[in-house]
């Protein structure tokens, strides 16, 4: 997006964070944003803002582990900002089929692959991921599979993986938005 805050990009309007605030607050009991730049933006909404603890860019896991260390809830629902179709029972979903399968981690498959920014991770985890990142390594995929881990099919939600990536890709969904 050409260096810019996608979670500050706007879709129809509205940044892409609305979406997801908006999408996620009937399914959860807190929401916490993760974010490393363009802080004060962020905390307009009046929900905690939360930096990554590891210097550098280590990608979604170091969001996701850094998150992790501060909530207080057994359960973490993590989700992309740059994906603004969340499903309304998305987190029912991956908690269901989480405790279905006795799993420790849930993640989300789109009928073609593993989506794994759409995930429920147990937060009794965080020793483990982060000696993980501590390691070096960033792939979710890998620190996933060293894990209980339990796929949760979304193929009848497609919507749901239309991410932005591209200033092309905002322009293609508000002309399929405008068509419906």
């Amino acid at each position: 997006m050409r260096g810019k805050d996608k979670g500050l990009i706007k879709l129809c309007g509205k940044p892409l964070i609305e979406y997801a605030i908006n999408n996620l607050e009937p399914q959860v009991n807190a929401i916490f944003i993760n974010a490393n730049r363009n802080l004060d933006s962020y905390m307009c909404y009046n929900l905690p803002v939360v930096s990554d603890s590891f210097a550098g860019f280590h990608g979604p896991l170091a969001g996701m582990a850094s998150c992790m260390r501060v909530i207080e809830t057994d359960y973490m629902v993590s989700v992309p900002c740059d994906s603004p179709f969340l499903p309304n029972d998305l987190t029912d979903r991956l908690f269901r089929q989480l405790i279905s399968e006795q799993a420790e981690i849930s993640v989300v498959h789109d009928g073609t692959r593993v989506q794994p920014t759409f995930s429920l991770i147990k937060t009794s985890l965080i020793d483990s991921l982060s000696t993980y990142l501590n390691s070096g390594e960033r792939k979710i995929d890998t620190w996933f599979k060293q894990h209980n881990l339990t796929i949760v099919g979304l193929s009848d939600k497609t919507e749901t993986f239309l991410n932005i990536n591209s200033p092309e890709d905002i322009n293609a969904i508000e002309a399929k938005l405008e068509t419906q």
